[in-house]
């Protein structure tokens, strides 16, 4: 039998418990905000710069970036579509006209677009429509699209490159970025949280990823 004392000995550690809980919550949010604020700060100063990529499902194609060298972070979300705020059901149903997309914020100091659009060409099948890997609908369709103006002539140039060494046409999507919205929580840093989660690459890709290195950085 609890004793009273013990009752609110056994309380009182409840309720520090929950205290530590709700200040940890806290501190991880704040420094969640405050990474935000310096990764916006560093945007507007042009310290940062941005591209949105489609490489089919975005499970694998955000990880594949996340192990280059220069990426300083991902996000994956929904491109180009035709409705507000669509969820990942709705996309699904190949009926929203929006492409699963990587937003990949980089470093230009470490790593140049090029390279990066290089590296992305390696991980997709540039001539499907549609369809990556086991995945298919036009959510899975591929597409580079862009924030900057400036960035357009290095896409045309990687692009020209690209189709050179291809047989077939570039079925690649090479537009502005017309709207993004975020996927659900659960969408996101999946193969982190999901080591052996589903995957259209196979892992030797992000080995790759990992070991290769942009020598032109800055100098696009």
């Amino acid at each position: 039998m609890i004793t009273k004392v013990a009752f609110q000995r056994l309380r009182r550690m409840s309720e520090l418990s929950f205290l530590v809980a709700i200040q940890a919550t806290m501190l991880f949010s704040c420094r969640a905000d405050a990474q935000q604020n310096i990764k916006r700060i560093n945007m507007e100063k042009g310290n940062l710069k941005e591209i949105y990529l489609a490489g089919g499902c975005f499970w694998g194609t955000e990880h594949y970036f996340k192990q280059i060298d220069g990426v300083v972070d991902t996000e994956v979300g929904f491109a180009n579509g035709r409705t507000e705020n669509p969820t990942y059901k709705e996309v699904c149903t190949d009926k929203t006209g929006f492409a699963e997309t990587v937003h990949v914020t980089y470093d230009p100091a470490k790593v140049s677009l090029k390279f990066l659009l290089e590296m992305y060409f390696k991980a997709i099948d540039p001539t499907s429509i549609n369809q990556q890997g086991h995945d298919t609908g036009t959510q899975y369709r591929t597409g580079v699209y862009y924030t900057d103006k400036d960035d357009e002539k290095i896409i045309n140039e990687v692009f020209a490159e690209e189709q050179k060494h291809i047989n077939g046409k570039i079925a690649v999507e090479n537009q502005p970025l017309r709207n993004f919205y975020k996927a659900e929580e659960y969408h996101q840093d999946y193969l982190d949280k999901n080591p052996d989660g589903y995957c259209h690459l196979p892992q030797s890709l992000f080995e790759f990823a990992r070991k290769a290195k942009d020598s032109h950085a800055d100098r696009q």
